[in-house]
């Protein structure tokens, strides 16, 4: 077998490597390497059998220690572990179940293993939602078509009057072994059984409405509680309310996806909620009270004189209710200063007088160039 001359650089580590970092590096070459995982390809078990050796030389402190004096010649027939695991094998664990650690994820046998628990799918809905309801939370309503368990048989899949049975193939255990051979010795892997699909059992006479599946299609009603505070982009988990498991297993959940609705009165800003108070031009130059909406209702606004367009005015309290907190955000109150369009021939001759008061130059009276400066711009 021809070996690479620098162990450590076919596993990808420096010199000064310690035994946590020689696994890691080959952990990760095995996973690439393995004949398992490779399709049998002779190219990649020749470098995993170069692999497998150079880490069963460094991780031996007095075969590293040679190896780093005298080179590969120095431990070359001391070989790599018989791959039955033990103190010898090149994997460092305890058994060859670890070997399957490695390769495969957890996927040795470790005597006969227990039928695995179904799960059904998850299912999602999108949930729509006004900005009240998602500021103070609603109980909200939602028909669902989906697999649920099977009434006529309880979900079991058989015949009411009967029973599943023990499935031949795995004899129960939901998992069929095969052995194979490789350098390493002898390799178990198990899979889910074809036949009973992991479940254990076979049905030998199913139930007439889910035809064995313990399960169907069926509209049901669910009400799900949305809390306050929520806001578009949140999402709520009801553990168990998804699709039901094949032959009783354990349900999937549903996630409902939540979308509030834009609001004509108001803009959210995460807790926070702007709206646009519009004041004439005396208003905010003398000052006024208004009325103005909130989520709990109407509340009076104090303009003070002098209020510029653009001012901001809190109210405190007044917002979305915080989701994971106490209290809540604020009204932002944003003055707007409406400049009229039109005006009556006595309001222009006040708006005039008051600007001849403050020393203002404004536009000459000639309407009829005003008109046309107007029809121009129109």
């Amino acid at each position: 077998m021809a070996v690479a001359t620098d162990y450590y650089e076919l596993l990808g580590v420096g010199r000064n490597a310690s035994e946590d970092e020689l696994k890691k590096a080959y952990r990760r070459l095995a996973r690439e390497l393995h004949p398992d995982a490779s399709g049998g390809d002779i190219a990649s078990e020749e470098r995993f059998k170069e692999v497998t050796l150079a880490y069963e030389t460094l991780r031996d402190p007095e075969r590293r220690r040679r190896y780093d004096m005298f080179g590969p010649d120095s431990v070359r027939g001391s070989g790599a572990g018989s791959g039955g695991g033990g103190a010898g094998s090149p994997f460092g664990f305890g058994d060859l179940n670890d070997v399957f650690d490695v390769f495969f994820g957890g996927g040795g046998a470790r005597g006969q293993s227990r039928p695995g628990v179904r799960r059904g799918a998850d299912a999602e809905v999108v949930l729509d939602l006004s900005l009240a309801e998602a500021a103070f939370g609603v109980d909200r309503e939602l028909r669902l078509t989906m697999a649920t368990s099977c009434d006529t048989c309880e979900g079991s899949g058989a015949r009411p009057g009967t029973s599943p049975t023990s499935c031949p193939d795995c004899r129960g255990s939901g998992q069929v072994q095969r052995v194979r051979q490789s350098f390493l010795g002898q390799m178990v892997t198990s899979s889910p059984c074809h036949r009973c699909e992991g479940t254990g059992e076979v049905i030998t006479t199913p139930c007439p409405d889910c035809r064995g599946q313990g399960r169907r299609n069926e509209e049901r009603t669910l009400t799900v509680t949305v809390p306050p505070g929520v806001d578009t982009g949140s999402t709520l988990r009801v553990q168990g309310a998804g699709q039901a498991a094949l032959r009783g297993g354990v349900a999937g959940d549903l996630y409902v996806h939540l979308r509030v609705a834009k609001d004509r009165r108001f803009e959210r800003d995460g807790d926070d909620l702007l709206v646009a108070l519009r004041v004439s031009f005396a208003q905010a130059a003398l000052g006024t009270s208004v009325e103005v909406e909130t989520l709990d209702g109407s509340e009076r606004v104090v303009v003070a004189g002098g209020t510029q367009s653009g001012t901001v005015l809190r109210l405190a309290g007044r917002g979305v209710p915080r989701l994971r907190g106490r209290g809540r955000g604020d009204l932002l109150v944003r003055v707007v200063v409406e400049t009229p369009a039109k005006l009556a021939k006595d309001e222009e001759a006040l708006l005039r007088q008051l600007a001849g008061l403050r020393g203002e130059d404004v536009a000459e009276v000639d309407h009829g160039m005003l008109s046309r400066l107007r029809s121009k711009i129109t």
